[in-house]
């Protein structure tokens, strides 16, 4: 992958990440006020930090010579 490349998909996963991060806060907002009780909500948010965890770890493969980060 080109340099180019890896700055692209660099942004379109910090993007990404954005995106969910919001998500993730407004299930948690969601969540403590119903007291904790909403299982689907629950299970939205394990889902969603999956995601963010898979993003993170992509982000931080594609700078194995710390060449963007």
């Amino acid at each position: 992958m080109s340099e180019d490349d890896k700055g692209k998909r660099f942004l379109e996963l910090i993007d990404e990440q954005n995106n969910l991060q919001s998500e993730i806060l407004e299930k948690l907002s969601l969540l403590i006020k119903e007291n904790w009780n909403s299982l689907d909500k629950k299970k939205d948010l394990e889902s969603l930090i999956e995601k963010h965890f898979t993003i993170t770890k992509d982000l931080n493969s594609l700078d194995e010579n710390n060449s963007i980060l």
